[in-house]
Formats: structure tokens, sequence, C-alpha cells
């Protein structure tokens, strides 16, 4: 396999304008527009008619994750405004326990306008419950373009949780070129999440209605759910020249024993919704890997590196790969694997968990357009062409596509 780390990301751009960006969602999520790419051919059709055109006896894999109110807005004395971004939790590192600290606790933070954060802390009040209650920043640890931060406050009887629910503003993306509404707050999550933890939405689930899943399920499609937290890397573009010189950051994961069987179960059926689920499915396999080189390896210590699908030389199976997961859980009696992935999906990849994907229209230069290029190789020029030529409406408010690999006998 020839190593991707010399890919130029200028084959990678497209002219997106301003005016093909949606800046607000559709009144009704499921009218948005459908590409549909299968068989090697370009078709469109309405997202509500999506059964139409999934094969029956397909698993469908969506990410649950929730949005958080990740945006902190602090205001100084002189009037300096303070913006800090909560990226991840450091103190205590699990998201569920973060989330119910009743005193304090320190996350990994974006700092806007950090040249006027020159006092030790700063302080912000506000009101849960008929409480006043203050919350206090203080900036404890520098990690390059991000921070440690450790928020406390003065009342035990409120969580975390509550104050970024109650004080938080909701992080919609940076190219949308406004505030967040109170539209967003419903619109920007998808109908399916639960799990608090994402700076970002898996935009492909914002399409998704009850009407969509119920005609699913009369097709014999199935539904499964896993949990990626996305991270305020998604919005980065690849700056550098070659995608060597771009990081992947690393985002969390969490899957059940009961899916990777399933997933086992049904290998050539498999459609992933939206980006995260592709990324955190084909993982799957070089956790197996790793497991396969050492089965006595610490849960802590699995993790996907983002050149790892590049580097290493193996034969192992996808089946193999998938039982050893199984039986590593089993060994550590848990249900549950929980680990981090770096993974870069780039044209050279190979795909062995997924067959299909369904995916918003990205932006250019960025690993997301890397990611469909490595599924439809050089067809993904023909796909946003197709896309801009007719009315389809681009980024996380924007339009949907189904891709099939059309090599997939599952497919044809």
């Amino acid at each position: 396999m020839q190593n991707p780390r010399n890919i130029q990301i200028k084959n990678y751009d497209y002219d997106l304008p301003d005016e093909r960006i949606a800046k607000f969602p559709l009144p009704q999520r499921d009218a948005s527009k459908l590409l549909i790419y299968k068989d090697d051919r370009i078709s469109e059709s309405v997202f509500r008619q999506l059964s139409d055109y999934v094969p029956e006896n397909s698993l469908m894999i969506f990410n649950n994750t929730k949005v958080i109110m990740a945006r902190l807005i602090f205001h100084k004395n002189t009037g300096a405004r303070i913006e800090i971004f909560c990226l991840e939790p450091i103190e205590p590192k699990d998201y569920a326990m973060a989330f119910g600290q009743n005193e304090s606790v320190v996350w990994l933070c974006m700092v806007g306008n950090l040249k006027k954060w020159k006092e030790k802390q700063i302080h912000k009040g506000l009101e849960i419950n008929g409480k006043k209650i203050i919350l206090t920043a203080e900036l404890i640890g520098n990690n390059g373009l991000t921070h440690q931060v450790k928020f406390s406050w003065n009342d035990t009887s409120v969580t975390f949780s509550q104050i970024l629910e109650t004080a938080g503003e909701l992080p919609i993306p940076p190219y949308l070129h406004r505030d967040a509404c109170e539209n967003d707050k419903e619109t920007y999550q998808t109908v399916y999440s639960k799990i608090n933890g994402s700076v970002a939405a898996p935009t492909a689930g914002l399409h998704f209605t009850a009407d969509v899943f119920n005609d699913l399920k009369a097709k014999n499609i199935k539904t499964a759910e896993l949990t990626l937290h996305v991270g305020a890397g998604t919005f980065h573009p690849v700056k550098s020249e070659q995608i060597e010189g771009h990081e992947m950051h690393t985002e969390l994961f969490s899957i059940d024993k009961l899916l990777i069987e399933t997933i086992l179960n049904n290998l050539g059926k498999i459609i992933a919704v939206g980006t995260t689920s592709v990324r955190t499915l084909e993982s799957l396999y070089y956790v197996g890997w790793q497991i396969e080189q050492n089965p006595q390896i610490d849960m802590q210590e699995l993790k996907v590196t983002q050149w790892m699908p590049y580097e290493i030389r193996t034969e192992l199976s996808t089946e193999k790969a998938l039982h050893n997961i199984i039986n590593y859980l089993e060994e550590k009696q848990t249900d549950h694997l929980e680990i981090g992935t770096q993974i870069m999906i780039a044209p050279e990849f190979v795909f062995r968990i997924i067959s299909g994907i369904i995916t918003n229209f990205h932006q250019p230069k960025s690993t997301l357009l890397l990611l469909i290029s490595a599924f439809v190789g050089n067809r993904w020029h023909e796909i946003y062409n197709y896309a801009l030529e007719n009315d389809f409406r681009f980024l996380s408010y924007g339009d949907s596509s189904l891709l099939m690999k059309g090599d997939s006998q599952f497919f044809n």
C-alpha cells in the first residue's frame, strides 16, 4: 500500500460559493435533497425517500452523541469578552463523570481573546433553580493552541452539566458566520442524540425523522448505535501542502460488544451514517489487529493512531479482527469498548467494515473530503460537481448523499 502522507491537499479543492452553504436548516428535516451514488451512477431524490435506495437487510449504524453547550462567555469589569470553548474533560476524563461533578472540573479548552485574561481567575454569575451561582474559571495549563481550564462553583447541589445547559451556548460551525439561535438547540441535534460530549453534530443524522425510521423498519433495514464524541478538529481545514503535516485530533468512541457481534454477522451489508460512524467502524479493525499482536494489552493502551492503517502490514481478516475484540471484552468481563481514534482515512485506505455511507457535502481541503475520496475514488469530483450544478445545499445544515461501493456484491 502506498503511504498517503505525500498527498497534495490542493488536489482536493473545489470552488464553494458562500451562497451554497446552508446557513439554516430546512423547516422539515427529511425534505432535504438526497444524492445517490450507486453502480457508478449519480441520481437524486429527497431524503424522505431514503428507504427506496437502501437495500433490504442492510444494517445502518448511527452515532448517538449529543452536542453540548460548549461555549462559555465571560465578561470582565473592563468590558472585555473572553470566550471559553470546552473541548473535552481532563479531570475526570470520563465524560459522564465530568458532567456529574458538583464542585469543580478541568477541561481542555480553546480560549478566545486570551491576551485579555491577565488575572488568575475570571468569574461569571448565573442562576440555576432560583439559586445564585458564581462560576469561576482558572487557567492552569497550556497545550499549545489549547488550554487547561479549571471550573469551580459555589453550590454543590449544581452539576457541571447544569452549568453548561444554563450558561453555555451551542457551538454551531464557524462557517455559518452567525450566532446560535434558540432553534439551533433542536435543529443542530439528531432526533436520536443521547450521550453528551460532542462540540459538533454528526450532521449526516440531522435529516432523519420518525417517518424515515418507520420506512426503514418496514423494509427490514436494521439500525444500531455507537458513540463518538466529535471534536473541534472536524472544523479544521488541512493547511499544510501535504497531508502528513496535518495532525488529526483524537476522538473518544464507545461501542457495545453486542454491536460488534452484529457487525460481524452483517459484513457486506453495513451502511455508516456519517463520517464519524465511518471512523469508528473502520477503527475496529486496527483495534483487533493490536489485540492480535498482544492479547493482554490494557484497554487504556489501545489507540488507533493517525497513520496506523498505512504503516502496518497485515493479512488479518476482518472477521478475525472482530472476533479478537469480542474475545478480549469477554476476558476483561466488560460489554463496552472505549478507546480513542486518530485515524486518517485518505486515498489508499482499505475499507474493511462499511459498504455504504450517508453523508453531507464537505468543505474543500478537509479531511472529510479525503475520506469521501478514499471511498468513491476520483468520482468525488463528479459527485460534487453534480451537487453544485443541481442546487444542493452544502455543509452542516445542507443536503445529503448516499454513497455505495460499486464493487459490492450486496449492492448489485
